[in-house]
Order: structure tokens, then C-alpha cells, then sequence
């Protein structure tokens, strides 16, 4: 599929400080990249989708740079959003958290590849150009960790999008009632959601769960 002369890119990122790196690169015309215009940047899951919508979703842009770890409303939670609302526009998710606790919930998720945010210059843009030409952009840990995914089959446990989200705030110490503050959720829903989790996992409390994340990693699949 031919790529459009000059590709629009909106960068959902809370720092500052790491968006106008990526837009360093995007337009460093040393990766033969000035086609490439960050055309909206936003800070919160609710900006990321007003911004998309203001631009008529795929009709004015051609990749949106998502940073899981988004306030207000998750990375996760958003690319559910975008991918239900606008299925033709590609989606890359940025996270600082390593390929094995991730990237494989993403890619089931709808996204076009999972990037860290220490990724190489050139690795950032080669996925930009790749996902809006329609394609899946994996590296090699990436592809590494679905492969393990798909040999692990029905071993895996299988959490839904907020058992996930849970397990995840869980497993950095949040207390029930920060959870539910985070998500919007009530305290009693969160706890249900937490007895799910422990009884999915096999775990007794908070500390042998967090000891199963580290053993198994953090992206448990999705129902």
C-alpha cells in the first residue's frame, strides 16, 4: 500500500519532555523522514480521544504514538476506544516497561506494534512508516514474547480488560481505594474485581501476587 506524502501523527504522552523527543525524530530530515508532521500532541486518556475525534479519526491522521500510562484514563483503555471507533487508523503503544509485560496484551488488542521508549531513532520512525502503510510492526522481543504467548495456550490465565488493569495496580502496591479512585470504580467492585484476580492466579493476598507478577510477568491474557 503506497504511504501518503506526509504522514500525520498525533503523540499521546503526559511528559512533556518525552514528546519533544519524538517529534525531534519524527522530523529529523538525517532518518530521510520531513514527510512525517506530528499534527496534535495530548496529555490524558480523554485528550487523546477528543484529539482523534477533532480530526475525524482516520480521515486526518495516520498514526496515533499512545503512551500506555496515561492519566485520567489508561493507554489501554484508550486503544479499546480508538480501535472501536476508528478501526482503519493505526495505533502504536509507548511504554517504558519491558516487551514481556505488555506488548503482547497490545498487539491483542488491536495495536500496530509496541514500542519502548528507549527504542533507537530509527526503530520509532520505521514503525510510524509501517503502521501507516497497514502493517504490524514487532520487534524482536515483541515477537519473542507472542511466541511465548502462543506456546504458553491455555496455561495462561486469562483476566478481562479491568481484572488486567487491577492486576496490574495491585502489583505496584495501590491500596483498593486508590484503584477505584484511578478507574473510577467503587471500592466493593474493585474488591470483587481482586477476588477474581487471586483466585484466577492462585494467590492467597497482595504479596504472593505481586511475587506471581514478577514470576510470570505482568501481561496475563485476555479473556
Amino acid at each position: 500500500m503506497p504511504l501518503p506524502h506526509a504522514l500525520r501523527v498525533l503523540i499521546g504522552d503526559d511528559h512533556r519532555i518525552v514528546r519533544e523527543g519524538i517529534k525531534q525524530v519524527l522530523r529529523d530530515p538525517s532518518n530521510g523522514t520531513p514527510e512525517i508532521h506530528v499534527m496534535a500532541e495530548a496529555q490524558t486518556g480523554p485528550e487523546v480521544v477528543e484529539a482523534v475525534a477533532a480530526r475525524g479519526g482516520n480521515a486526518g491522521l495516520d498514526v496515533v504514538l499512545l503512551d500506555i500510562a496515561l492519566p485520567e484514563r489508561d493507554g489501554l483503555d484508550v486503544l479499546q476506544a480508538l480501535r472501536r471507533d476508528w478501526p482503519a487508523l493505526p495505533v502504536l503503544m509507548l511504554s517504558t516497561y519491558p516487551e514481556n509485560q505488555y506488548a503482547v496484551r497490545c498487539i491483542r488488542l488491536g495495536a500496530a506494534g509496541y514500542l519502548n521508549k528507549s527504542a533507537d531513532p530509527d526503530a520509532m520512525v520505521a514503525a510510524v512508516r509501517k503502521a501507516a502503510a497497514g502493517g504490524l510492526y514487532l520487534t524482536p522481543a515483541t515477537a519473542e514474547a507472542l511466541a511465548l504467548a502462543v506456546g504458553r495456550g491455555a496455561a495462561g490465565i486469562a483476566l478481562s480488560h479491568r481484572e488486567h488493569q487491577v492486576f496490574r495496580l495491585l502489583t505496584t502496591g495501590r491500596t483498593v481505594s486508590e484503584i477505584g479512585a484511578e478507574l473510577g470504580l467503587a471500592p466493593n467492585t474493585v474488591s470483587t474485581y481482586r477476588a477474581r484476580i487471586l483466585e484466577k492466579t492462585g494467590t492467597k493476598n497482595d504479596v504472593e501476587l505481586a511475587l506471581y507478577a514478577e514470576r510470570h510477568g505482568r501481561d496475563a491474557a485476555p479473556a
